[in-house]
């Protein structure tokens, strides 16, 4: 039950309710503050977001506004269960925990013997971004067992080393400082649905007569509001960056002086510049001449400008050089450094934990770190690419059959008979349907955790506000189960979450002053604390020091090429695109992007049924020229289709996507889809030109209509089962 305001300040009166302070958890930078009203009975009545918090300001996004709804679902797995039918059935029998660790830590015992530690992979991601059940979760009891590391790349890792070889640090400012901004230009991303807290402060900087410029091949919900929308084709922004640079430089708009002080390879990228006059990025992106040396006179002659860039355009396979690209542009122009000014990407190097206070990887009970396995390849991982075989896969935190890339392959391989499969989750997700052992987890509102946004600049205490579901463990708590059943007897394993947190913010402000002050019991007092930044240290890079080995922007970075890497940016065109395609048919493919569903984060709310008919039902949008030159209508159910797989969706027909380009909102869990599959089934397990980054966007497809839709789609208890 979800009561009114009024009535939560009438029932906040009595000593028998309770306010509880708390962080959302969820794959987002807003990492809004919470604030719980429990009952006598201790169930929730109401969740909000923290009035006094600097960035939540009192209300929360459309998907977590719906957190009850997840939290009493009546969908909730309650009790550890053993596959009792077929592997994807969905057939199981209730066990006790005693029985799960049991089973877990024999057949675990068994394979090390057999074959060796590495030969098991714990598989999660950020399904919650806490210290506990995250950070340390992901790293202790692996650390000890001797599992293979995972190579946790599916999200941002191009962008992140492109980011490290640029600029050293991921530094952006708080949100605020967009009032401060005269032009902010918003690069493939769409905050209005994946950080919506930043869009009050846009708004009102818009109101005071900032110019907001939105680049993006599909016009988003943030794009709809801005006072400019360009729409390049996919793949191809280091080429439009790399011909704003040649506008710039050619009419002798760049900073000399700034370079000259803060840079390293000017005469190198000048040079690389040269390649891109905008007649040839305007063939490669689609945009006019005109279009490209106007944004970028734009851009060159407004101070500040603030360029917000997110993960979704470095999942391709050209993604790294492109932030790289990115990246210069404020350099070339002299913003780095100003209030307003600069790159708005992550404030994740802000603060970073101690390391080895969350892993505790070199204590000398821990064997030799194994192999290292990388996420976006989990079916070719699972159907012969590794070697050793993984003979044992446990999932928490993430749900692959949903979100992964070619999904098809991970479904043939979780079908294995010789694979040991375990999923702890809060539902019975498509991944789920594959475990032979499936354990219930807890949900934010039921545990413990510390959340350092990558949005801001506030560190947020999760107090648990009511007691677990049913028999539900948090990860760090199945994490010390799982230690007992193994024989392992290291204290630093069976800390409860308080001391762990202690531990962890002790060891890390032993060496850094941005904690100073801030103690478990501050934080359990007040629910946030604002990081001791000093107030001229705010502004990124303000003191022209970057943490690059030159200690400035590297335009050419020897660490690239020590990696292999190209040292300058330059635009490669992607794998799967009509640049690379040969003439057999294949430039009559389109090229399909996955931008985050306003109303799930990543598959997470996926089964809640208020937010599914909000979202509508999985559906590409394609342009009206596409949709009439292969006979589709507005509404008709089609097939998508390439060499991983196909998938049914409904077709609309709408000149917010760009020509030769499809857009389908990501991601809807499988069982919800016409034929059992999402687009995961066709997104590419390819990695990316850094770091071995994800290249969902990286994707040529057929679509063809499909002559009779099925009966129903989108309820679970008529969905078409995978």
């Amino acid at each position: 039950m979800i009561i009114s305001s009024s009535d939560e300040e009438k029932q906040a009166t009595s000593a028998a309710v309770r306010l509880v302070y708390g962080a959302c958890p969820h794959d987002c930078p807003d990492g809004c503050a919470l604030e719980t009203l429990v009952d006598e009975q201790g169930r929730v009545l109401s969740l909000r977001g923290r009035a006094n918090h600097p960035i939540t300001r009192g209300w929360l996004c459309a998907k977590v506004n719906r957190y009850l709804e997840r939290v009493y679902h009546p969908e909730r797995l309650l009790y550890p269960q053993r596959r009792k039918g077929p592997k994807g059935s969905g057939s199981f029998a209730r066990i006790s925990w005693e029985e799960a660790f049991a089973e877990i830590g024999e057949r675990w015992q068994r394979i090390i013997t057999e074959h060796g530690a590495q030969c098991i992979l714990p598989y999660n991601y950020a399904g919650t971004l806490g210290l506990v059940n995250g950070a340390v979760a992901d790293s202790r009891f692996w650390n000890r067992l001797g599992a293979s590391r995972l190579k946790r790349a599916i999200c941002g890792y191009a962008a992140e080393e492109a980011v490290r070889l640029t600029l050293g640090w991921r530094l952006a400012p708080s949100p605020e400082m967009l009032l401060q901004s005269r032009l902010v230009l918003i690069w493939g991303s769409n905050p209005a649905s994946t950080a919506p807290h930043i869009m009050p402060f846009l708004r009102q900087a818009q109101r005071q007569g900032t110019r907001v410029i939105v680049i993006d091949p599909v016009r988003t919900l943030t794009a709809r509001s801005a006072d400019l929308h360009l729409q390049p084709y996919p793949g191809t922004d280091a080429a439009l960056a790399l011909a704003m640079m040649h506008v710039i430089v050619s009419r002798g708009l760049h900073n000399q002086t700034w370079i000259e002080t803060h840079t390293v390879g000017w005469e190198q990228l000048r040079e690389r510049i040269m390649r891109y006059p905008p007649e040839r990025a305007a063939v490669i992106t689609g945009l006019s001449v005109e279009t490209i040396t106007e944004l970028a006179v734009a851009y060159a002659t407004t101070t500040p400008a603030m360029l917000r860039v997110t993960d979704g355009i470095n999942r391709h396979t050209n993604g790294g050089q492109t932030v790289r690209a990115l990246l210069c542009l404020p350099a070339l122009t002299g913003q780095y450094g100003l209030a307003g000014g600069g790159v708005m990407y992550s404030t994740s190097d802000w603060l970073q934990w101690d390391a080895e206070a969350v892993k505790h990887e070199h204590d000398p009970a821990c064997p030799p770190a194994p192999r290292v396995l990388n996420m976006n390849r989990l079916g070719a991982l699972l159907t012969g690419e590794a070697d050793p075989p993984i003979y044992a896969l446990y999932v928490y935190n993430a749900n692959p059959v949903a979100s992964a890339p070619n999904a098809g392959k991970i479904v043939e391989g979780l079908q294995r008979d010789d694979l040991f499969v375990v999923v702890h989750d809060l539902f019975e997700t498509d991944t789920a349907r594959y475990a032979d052992i499936l354990l219930p987890a807890t949900s934010q509102l039921e545990q413990t955790d510390l959340h350092k946004a990558y949005g801001h600049l506030a560190l947020q205490y999760n107090a648990q506000a009511i007691a677990p579901l049913g028999e539900a463990r948090s990860n760090w708590d199945v994490m010390r189960g799982l230690a007992q059943a193994m024989g392992f007897t290291e204290s630093w394993l069976q800390e409860d979450a308080e001391a762990v947190i202690r531990g962890v913010l002790e060891a890390t402000a032993a060496r850094s002053p941005l904690l100073k002050d801030i103690t478990l019991e501050c934080l359990q007092r007040e629910g946030w604390v604002a990081l001791a930044i000093p107030e001229e240290r705010r502004i990124p890079f303000a003191d022209g020091r970057f943490g690059t080995p030159s200690g400035k922007v590297e335009f050419y970075s020897q660490q690239a090429a020590d990696l292999g890497y190209d040292p300058l940016p330059d635009w490669v065109p992607d794998v799967e695109s009509p640049f690379t395609a040969d003439s057999n048919g294949q430039r009559e493919r389109l090229v399909l992007v996955s931008p985050g569903a306003h109303h799930f984060i990543s598959s997470s709310f996926g089964n809640v049924a208020t937010l599914r008919r909000k979202e509508g039902r999985p559906s590409v949008r394609l342009h009206p020229d596409e949709a009439r030159a292969r006979g589709i209508r507005d509404g008709q159910l089609v097939r998508l289709s390439n060499e991983r797989g196909s998938c049914l969706v409904f077709a609309e027909v709408s000149d917010e996507v760009r020509p030769g380009v499809l857009a389908a909102s990501s991601v809807w869990w499988p069982r919800f889809s016409p034929d059992g599959r999402n687009i995961n089934w066709l997104t590419s397990d390819r990695l990316a030109d850094f770091n071995g980054g994800s290249t969902f966007h990286t994707t040529l497809v057929t679509i063809e209509p499909v002559a009779e839709a099925p009966q129903s789609c989108g309820e679970p208890e008529k969905a078409v089962r995978s």
